[in-house]
């Protein structure tokens, strides 16, 4: 049983919200709307509007969604205090965070900070890669940076410390204490700190070097160098190049050279792991064996490699690939032909195999197909993104729906849903209800034997309840009391 729970929660997710046991009113395409039962648990509601454009969703506990494709996008998780807007994403994205809101112009202008503007609290503002900028209150960590003018910026850009006057004229690097001055970059450089001292008149010539620990030199960048590091060993580690024509690492427990860089040459490795290898026309002909690893490389006809437990195939590259690995407990395999127009990824438990297996497909541009391996199906025809952004909700819920001509939704066998054209023509059996609707001109409903024609979302059809006979009816426009009220700030 805990297996199967596993598989179903690190299972392939689906692309589209449905809400359990619902009944829907159908006036497509001004909306449509889907309301829980009484028996429902968690209470949730749907609506769209505008065919795929407006859509909104709350459920009981207060999470929401909502918004109008793909102008603006909104979601909120009370439980977790966030809430998120995207605006033509990934063009505008704003969160909050509790307390604290992000926001960010295509990545390139972006703040953090506080939302209360006289809140204490760090704060940070980048216009990339023109202006940096932090506020802690202290003036030994807050900077204001203006490149190429002036400016130090502090644990950025892999850097501890980064400063510039003029750049390139003028920068300063510095991390682990090791200070790198260049003037002007990157042609003249000095290297001091923490024990290193180093010179360079790039491309020419330079040298890096810390007592007893490493010594790096090159001359004519990148053409000739020699890289030596635990000095103190009694065998320390080389490596040596005159490319094209030779290189060479070697270290206590490895060997590689080569010879008419990169084509030919070796690998012979004793630990952690005993691995050799030979190649001829790098990449193209690559052969190892190992006690972790191994390579067949007969690129581009063939390549089969084994390595930590990663079995990988290549069919007339870049055509077929295959690969199977094991991780937390699922066996998994992943298939592709030309790297998009077919990827599936199959999950199966590795200590049940005869679990039902979790599975996700594309065919690209043409649909997409989800199992997660618990009984619950989804499949959507068009669907020419999910291959590209498999794990972006921000795509999936404003962009993928625009693209839905055809849904489906098994969540049980007694739970099936499909619509067409974004909701304009649906159909939804569950346990004993049944629900038929083309827009608000037909709507047939048959729940728990009490059945329902309508013509015109209710404005004229017959109703028969029970053993009674059919009865004529006007105007009714809801078949049921709606039994769940929207939430305050839901759509």
């Amino acid at each position: 049983m805990r297996s199967l729970q596993l598989i179903a929660f690190l299972g392939l997710t689906g692309l589209l919200f449905v809400p359990a046991r619902a009944e829907e009113s159908n006036f497509w395409p001004l909306a449509v709307k889907q309301t829980p039962t009484e028996a429902s648990a968690p209470s949730e509601v749907a609506v769209s509007q505008g065919g795929p454009f407006g859509f909104g969703w709350w459920t009981a506990d207060g999470r929401s969604a909502g918004g109008v494709r793909p102008f603006y996008i909104f979601r909120k998780d009370p439980t977790e205090h966030v809430v998120e807007q995207d605006f033509l994403y990934p063009l505008v994205m704003r969160r909050e965070y509790g307390p604290d809101v992000q926001w960010s112009l295509i990545d390139l202008v972006n703040f953090f900070g506080p939302k209360d503007r006289v809140a204490p609290g760090e704060r940070h503002f980048d216009i990339w890669p023109i202006y940096f900028s932090r506020q802690t209150g202290n003036p030994a960590t807050t900077y204001h940076a203006l490149f190429p003018i002036y400016g130090t910026v502090l644990n950025r850009l892999g850097y501890e410390r980064l400063s510039w006057i003029l750049f390139p004229l003028y920068g300063r690097f510095e991390e682990h204490g090791v200070k790198t001055t260049a003037t002007p970059w990157p042609f003249i450089k000095v290297i001091e700190g923490a024990g290193t001292h180093g010179f360079a008149l790039w491309p020419l010539f330079g040298w890096r070097e810390k007592a007893g620990e490493s010594s790096e030199r090159y001359w004519l960048w990148p053409f000739v160098y020699r890289n030596r590091a635990h000095l103190d060993a009694p065998q320390p580690d080389e490596q040596l190049g005159v490319l094209p024509f030779y290189a060479r690492e070697w270290t206590p427990d490895s060997r590689s050279e080569t010879w008419l860089w990169p084509f030919f040459g070796y690998l012979h490795r004793r630990a952690p792991d005993r691995y050799d290898e030979q190649h001829w026309f790098w990449p193209l002909l690559v052969q190892g064996r190992g006690d972790q690893r191994m390579v067949n490389r007969w690129a581009p006809l063939y390549t089969h490699s084994l390595r930590k437990g990663a079995d990988k195939r290549w069919v007339l590259w870049p055509l077929f690939r295959q690969e199977r690995w094991t991780d937390a407990g699922l066996t998994q395999t992943k298939t592709q032909v030309a790297y998009f127009l077919y990827w599936s990824l199959r999950q199966r438990s590795a200590t049940h195999p005869a679990l039902a297996p979790a599975e996700k497909t594309h065919l690209w541009p043409l649909f997409s197909y989800w199992d997660n391996g618990a009984g619950h199906h989804q499949f959507q025809f068009l669907s020419p993104l999910e291959v590209f952004f498999q794990d972006n909700e921000q795509v999936r819920l404003a962009y993928t729906p625009l693209f839905a001509l055809y849904r489906f939704d098994r969540r049980a066998p007694d739970d099936v849903r499909w619509s067409l054209l974004w909701n304009a023509v649906t159909w939804h059996h569950e346990q004993s209800s049944r629900e038929f609707h083309v827009g608000p001109l037909l709507g047939v409903v048959n729940r728990a034997g009490d059945r329902r024609i309508a013509l015109g979302g209710g404005l004229i059809g017959l109703r028969r309840q029970g053993a009674a006979g059919w009865r004529l009816f006007l105007f009714d426009f809801s078949p049921k009391p709606v039994n769940l009220a929207p939430r305050a700030g839901s759509p």
